[in-house]
């Protein structure tokens, strides 16, 4: 099938984002002419700064003060290169490179996304909301979804202190035919479980802090009263769900040194800078190995893994602290990301692949998908933490898929597209649709 063709300021993006590229290409190479020297000496000089300042965070005392003081005379000296092009150069270069990326994105973005097969449903005729007024700072109140519910022919459930929400989700679903939650992700697992052993379609809607689950069904996590029209004719389609044990998760399980961090204080408010400065405490020379044991298909010997992240579908994971999108829902496998750290080697390495958001590249980084996934340990209880919950649970710990278990409802004119579903492949998928687009011709 042909899409639409790109209407005109779709095409306007498409040209800037060329004409913005083919700039950071001709001052790269007009400075790489001009002053060939200094330029190759900036690049060196900027990488080591970088470096020095990234490996300043995984240290303390002197060595923090060696490593900051380097990164400072390394800058220092790219100021005083007598040919001041090469400072003006760099950051340029880097500016247009980035505006042609954000151009590039509006333009052909959705072009490049794998959408997800729907049908079109008629409205519900006897749709319940659960409501955690507590979640996300009190967004129920904040956007009065009672009364907007009530005014769709909603039934609005609002929990109070002291309820058990599986009871009122069980109670709900013997009258409902879309049964919905409005709360963060813990609580959209809890009613999307209730949801599938009644065969009920469900309703996800955002109120809750991240709200990574409806991020990656493609909703607006801004406009959350957007996500009552699901109640009305929608678009409804199958997604997995994920199990530890005999409990449903919706996104993700984390062990180890991630499980340990979203406990602290200052995490939600501040994660990259929490994770970073966590590091170095719980991975550092001193510190002791997490005792997490586990199998990869085809490998006989892994050491523990320091960190495990189990997830309903795999991830595109950039950094530790943000666990970006996934691309689609209904893989019919979990995604499974160890990392394990040798304390007297690693950590610089580590700290600066979460801060520059390029932990695939780490060294002891390994992904794979699985239906099934068992991690044991010689601990009596392990630290988890299942969709943002901090838990303790007995190993051994088994994780396995539910494919296709869940049947969803999402707006109609929803974005419905993950962010990671809507980056490019790669650069040449990027520049032909590019051109397509410029050209006035439907992407695909």
């Amino acid at each position: 099938m042909t899409g639409p063709a790109p209407s005109l300021a779709r095409r306007a993006c498409a040209l800037g984002a060329l004409l913005a590229l083919a700039a950071a290409i001709v001052v790269a190479v007009i400075a790489a002419v001009r002053s060939p020297g200094q330029l190759v000496l900036a690049v060196v000089l900027l990488v080591i700064a970088t470096i020095a300042a990234w490996a300043a965070l995984a240290r303390h005392g002197l060595a923090r003060i060696v490593l900051t003081i380097v990164a400072v005379l390394a800058l220092a000296a790219i100021a005083l290169l007598p040919d001041l092009r090469t400072f003006v150069v760099l950051p340029l270069v880097l500016g247009l490179t980035m505006l042609a990326a954000l151009a590039a994105r509006v333009a052909i973005g959705r072009d490049l996304a794998r959408r997800v097969r729907a049908d079109r449903v008629g409205p519900a005729r006897h749709g319940v909301l659960l409501m955690n007024p507590r979640s996300g700072g009190g967004k129920v109140a904040q956007f009065d979804l009672e009364r907007e519910a009530r005014e769709r022919g909603i039934t609005p459930v609002v929990l109070r202190r002291g309820d058990d929400l599986r009871e009122l989700a069980e109670e709900a679903a013997n009258h409902a035919d879309v049964l919905g939650m409005a709360g963060g992700d813990g609580s959209q697992a809890l009613v999307a479980d209730v949801a599938r052993r009644h065969g009920l379609p469900y309703v996800c809607v955002p109120a809750g802090t991240r709200n990574h689950f409806a991020l990656d069904l493609g909703l607006d996590r801004e406009n959350v009263t957007a996500a009552l029209d699901a109640y009305g004719e929608a678009a409804e389609h199958r997604i997995d769900l994920a199990l530890i044990g005999d409990r449903v998760f919706v996104n993700n399980a984390s062990l180890g040194v991630y499980a340990t961090v979203v406990q602290s204080p200052g995490y939600r408010d501040a994660k990259v800078s929490t994770v970073a400065g966590q590091l170095p405490q719980l991975l550092g020379p001193d510190s002791e190995h997490f005792d997490l044991q586990y199998r990869v298909p085809g490998e006989d010997n892994r050491p523990p893994a320091d960190i495990v992240l189990v997830s309903n579908g795999a991830y595109r994971l950039d950094r530790l602290s943000g666990f970006g999108s996934r691309e689609r829902l209904d893989s019919g496998s979990l995604g499974i990301v160890t990392v394990s750290v040798d304390r007297a080697r690693d950590l610089p390495a580590l700290v600066t692949a979460e801060l520059t958001g390029q932990l695939a590249r780490y060294p002891g980084y390994r992904e794979w998908q699985a239906e099934e996934f068992v991690v044991s340990s010689g601990q009596s209880l392990v630290d988890i933490g299942v969709d943002g919950e901090a838990l303790r649970l007995e190993p051994p710990l088994r994780f396995r898929t539910l494919p296709g278990a869940l049947r969803v409802r999402v707006p109609l004119d929803a974005p419905g597209i993950a962010p990671a579903a809507a980056s490019p492949k790669g650069m040449g998928e990027a520049l032909l649709v590019l051109f397509r687009v410029l050209a006035g011709r439907p992407a695909r």
